[in-house]
């Protein structure tokens, strides 16, 4: 059981996706993410496992949630400097999560 103030810790925060690529080089399929979390936090890479369920279309000018305070992760070439969070279903079919409106890149999650 993680204590109210380790949970605390985890920064979860609101963005917007501003740029999809394609990631050959990965493992499993997935996509290389480029977010803005506002002012404060600014630009952020990531790779997201979303192929089965999100086209790149779909996926630019959307907002999500990730946490932004872990540690940068290797991935290949690719350097991944947040977590893009979701809910992980059968085969990994993984639905994003995201706001229900519009709210301001950088917004912490609470």
């Amino acid at each position: 059981m993680l204590t109210w103030e380790e949970f605390e810790k985890t920064e979860m925060r609101v963005g917007t996706i501003t740029e999809v690529n394609d990631f050959p080089e990965a493992r499993k399929p997935a996509y290389q993410l480029v977010i803005d979390f506002g002012e404060t936090i600014g630009i952020r890479k990531s790779s997201a496992q979303i192929t089965k369920r999100y086209t790149k279309e779909q996926l630019t000018g959307r907002q999500i949630v990730a946490v932004v305070n872990f540690p940068k992760k290797q991935i290949g070439k690719f350097m991944s400097e947040c977590l893009v969070l979701g809910a992980v279903g059968a085969d990994n079919d993984i639905v994003l999560l995201a706001p229900d409106f519009k709210v301001e890149n950088g917004l912490r999650i609470g």
